[in-house]
């Protein structure tokens, strides 16, 4: 039996956390439950699994971190959104205990020091984005040494086959239509620009410990093949599953076992798989991603800060959907070359690169994203 603790248990990763534990009470036991601002969903929760509960909104970090040095889990679910992620990820393993990963901005601004924590306290971190969970497993199973180069899939978004000038009049309402996973707004217009690709690049370079020029993206609508890794022979290896969230998040908690569980077994019959390069000039978030994944330092804080700036102010109906791009490249003409050393350095950097993408913002002709 684990007993689990879920950040941000109300989203998209944390309500699926908890079906798991409804669905498998013998494998997994609820010990601790955050939110951001939803007061009656927490409570409802927390009386459903009958433990604690902190809402940062009332209690900000303190109260998290309370909640996780009490709560006796042996695993955390970070499901929160954005780089409100980070400091929770490193509260999880200063106590070490293991970490279930679908913070991305984890990953991508604070790498080399999460990194450095987790060996510190003896914590695992688990992926739970279904792509690099699939590259996980997959590496787990073929040998690190045997790996060659990491394929990471791509739904494509719902305009993958959109022309330039249709590009530009794209909606908010429209990119908030993704054809597959039902997610949250943010990451669904990441979805869309295939930004969400691009800091999943950084992720598996920075995960697998793996060159830029070793992490390819193929676009393949059908999100039945979450990620492929090959071997030195020149073979593919692919993980295959119906596109359900489930799948990894339970991976995440079973690890390093695979357990027998109520999910819905994919059928290959009368499946149809297509795949396809992405167009990289089409959706530029891609390319300026693997620019930032080379370059590595602070550019990669920079990019995901100037992204979630430039997608804030789309959402807000501020500036066009390919200004999004325009957005972050302009921030990344700054120099971000200094290497962060500590947690504080990572807030600062990020903080610096919101001022510089509500800049370019303004230079779109916006007030202030």
């Amino acid at each position: 039996m684990k007993k689990v603790l879920v950040l941000g248990c109300t989203g998209s990763i944390g309500s699926q956390s908890l079906d798991i534990a409804r669905n498998m009470p013998d494998s997994f036991t609820v010990v601790g439950l955050t939110a951001g601002h939803n007061r009656d969903g927490l409570e409802r929760l927390c009386a459903e699994f009958g433990c604690p509960g902190s809402l940062f909104a009332d209690e900000g970090i303190a109260g998290m971190e309370r909640l996780i040095k009490s709560c006796g889990a042996d695993i955390a679910v970070n499901g929160i959104a954005g780089a409100a992620g980070l400091r929770p990820s490193a509260l999880v393993l200063e106590t070490g205990m293991d970490l279930a990963l679908a913070n991305k901005e984890t990953v991508v601004m604070a790498w080399p020091l999460i990194t450095a924590l987790a060996q510190k306290t003896g914590s695992t971190i688990i992926p739970v984005d279904s792509e690099h969970s699939a590259v996980f497993n997959l590496i787990n199973q073929a040998g690190r040494d045997s790996i060659a180069q990491i394929v990471i899939t791509a739904s494509g978004g719902p305009f993958r086959e959109y022309t330039d000038e249709q590009l530009k009049a794209v909606t908010v309402e429209q990119a908030l239509q993704h054809p597959t996973w039902n997610m949250g707004r943010k990451i669904t217009i990441d979805s869309a620009t295939l930004a969400n690709k691009g800091l999943e690049v950084i992720e598996a370079c920075r995960l697998f410990d793996m060159p830029a020029d070793r992490v390819k993206v193929v676009v393949h609508p059908q999100s039945l093949v979450h990620s492929l890794v090959r071997t030195k022979d020149g073979m593919l290896y692919a993980q295959i599953s119906n596109p359900d969230m489930r799948h990894p998040i339970l991976g995440a908690l079973s690890w390093p076992e695979n357990r027998e569980n109520y999910l819905e077994e994919f059928n290959l019959a009368g499946q149809m798989m297509t795949f396809f390069p992405p167009r990289m000039d089409a959706f530029p978030m891609l390319s300026l991603a693997y620019r930032c994944a080379g370059a590595g330092k602070s550019y990669t804080i920079a990019f995901n800060a100037a992204n979630e700036v430039a997608v804030a102010a789309f959402l807000a109906k501020k500036c066009a959907f390919m200004d999004i791009p325009k957005i972050v490249e302009g921030c990344l003409e700054a120099d971000w070359s200094s290497e962060a050393s500590s947690f504080e350095e990572v807030f600062e950097t990020d903080r610096k690169a919101r001022n510089k993408a509500d800049e370019q913002f303004v230079k779109l002709g916006g007030g202030n994203a």
